[in-house]
């Protein structure tokens, strides 16, 4: 689960389902991925097809143009950044970890109208990467799986602040861990031992209708939500869940050993460790949910 933001540079060596993720095949981002049925086949190459199908949708729903400038806020690798350089759109990508820039800046830093910089997005400056954050000076704020990293206040403030920065009729797209009702949020209960929690550094998903009041109240009129827990959550869990159980075997180890040689680094000690930790994601997913929001800034 997520994209890297506030959570730190990377999550920490010690991440045993992260180290996992990016042995099978995780490497420009860090979300979950939008699963279609016709699709499925497409896992057994890795994460990647369907991370990139997630960026794709929520880059749509931003609906930007040539020539708009957009802040990706908490752009992590700068993958999505680039996207929307190549769109044709001036991006500022910004982001927490001093790291994650440096890998943003290496990657896409060369490309035409785009460039990134370490600064909070709950708490923007004056100026980053040689671009003002005035008060009305960005068409687009997109933020992709990221937000539940920043806890209540935190979320309450990145809406301020994007509102603040935005044009009268610009947009923000906010795709997030939610909780649909007041009743499915217990991770304490989900997540008893925290490894979930400790696995992505966040404290608590965000229930929605708390997200579309605080959207509200900072002063976004509510354009759209979509529900895309079935294809991201609900279908990422049945396939960590299959993952699961191969890796709980030794032939089933010795299988992903042969599709990716580089697991031959893990040691059983590494995939006794992993298999609580898959356990645990899969519990997790059975309430939460996956949001799209839409919010303009009235005209």
């Amino acid at each position: 689960m997520g994209a890297d933001t506030h959570a730190g540079d990377g999550y920490g060596e010690g991440n045993i389902f992260l180290r996992f993720l990016q042995h099978v095949g995780w490497g420009d981002l860090l979300n979950v991925g939008y699963f279609t049925l016709p699709t499925l086949p497409a896992a057994v190459s890795g994460g990647g097809y369907f991370q990139r199908a997630l960026v794709r949708r929520s880059l749509a729903l931003l609906d930007a143009a040539p020539g708009d400038l957009v802040l990706d806020a908490a752009c992590g690798r700068g993958y999505t950044t680039a996207r929307l350089a190549d769109a044709g759109c001036r991006a500022l990508g910004v982001d927490l970890g001093e790291h994650q820039i440096a890998l943003a800046r290496a990657r896409f830093g060369h490309r035409p109208r785009v460039s990134f910089a370490v600064a909070d997005v709950t708490r923007l400056p004056d100026e980053a990467g040689g671009t003002e954050l005035s008060d009305g000076s960005f068409d687009r704020v997109h933020c992709l799986e990221a937000a539940f990293h920043f806890g209540p206040e935190g979320r309450d403030a990145f809406l301020a602040e994007s509102h603040r920065v935005l044009r009268p009729g610009g947009r923000l797209v906010l795709v997030d861990f939610t909780w649909p009702d007041e009743r499915s949020a217990r991770i304490d209960q989900l997540d008893p031992r925290g490894l979930v929690r400790a696995s992505w550094q966040f404290d608590d998903f965000e229930r929605l209708d708390r997200y579309l009041a605080s959207a509200t109240k900072a002063g976004f009129e509510v354009r759209a939500v979509h529900d895309w827990t079935r294809p991201v959550v609900r279908r990422s869990a049945r396939l960590i869940g299959t993952v699961g159980a191969v890796v709980s075997t030794r032939p089933g180890r010795l299988a992903l050993r042969t599709r990716w040689p580089s697991l031959r680094e893990f040691t059983p000690a590494d995939w006794q460790a992993l298999c609580p930790v898959i356990r645990a994601h899969v519990a997790a997913s059975r309430e939460v949910g996956y949001t799209a929001l839409v919010l303009d800034k009235r005209g």
